[in-house]
């Protein structure tokens, strides 16, 4: 049983936690087993986010000392959140780990103060990372300087190959 003390530390710290962060997620885990929990908070955890079950009054005080005016009594069963430093690898995350365990749901989410339904968050986990974002745009610089180089390379080659084969029609004639 936890004590008064132990809930408002927990509070407290999810009230920081959701401070500082972007986003969270809310994931229903019902049925998920205590070894796959363990990976899971594993892989959060490698990837800068966390991970907590939690009970959801105190989720709605810490929702609420960041003036987030979610109710997450409304969402069914036991809930946990995640919180990232970036808007979207929790969304990632629990998107790619509920597509290989049926009992791990995405319910919800909060990204920057505005409630997402379940629809949401998996659209959020759909979104390209600052990575894949960073490689888009240096893969659309590279393009156009090597779609030049091959257009003059391109004349060149076709002239040597037209060469080559007026030359061997030329051999085969004599």
């Amino acid at each position: 049983m936890l004590t008064r003390q132990d809930k408002e530390k927990i509070v407290q710290k999810l009230t920081e936690e959701i401070k500082n962060s972007p986003a969270c997620v809310f994931a229903g885990f019902k049925g998920v087993s205590a070894n796959e929990m363990v990976s899971l908070k594993r892989e959060l955890r490698e990837n800068g986010s966390t991970f907590q079950i939690i009970r959801k009054t105190l989720l709605s005080i810490a929702l609420k000392n960041n003036g987030i005016d979610v109710d997450p009594k409304e969402l069914d069963g036991q809930i946990a959140v995640s919180v990232s430093q970036d808007e979207i690898t929790s969304a990632k995350i629990l998107d790619k780990l509920g597509k290989e365990n049926e009992n791990l749901k995405l319910v919800g989410g909060v990204l920057e103060g505005e409630l997402l339904d379940e629809n949401g968050v998996k659209q959020l986990a759909k979104m390209p990372s600052l990575d894949e974002l960073r490689a888009m745009v240096v893969g659309l610089l590279q393009s156009p300087a090597q779609n030049f180089v091959s257009a003059l390379t391109s004349p060149q080659k076709s002239f040597a190959g037209a060469m080559e084969t007026l030359a061997e029609k030329k051999e085969s004639e004599a």
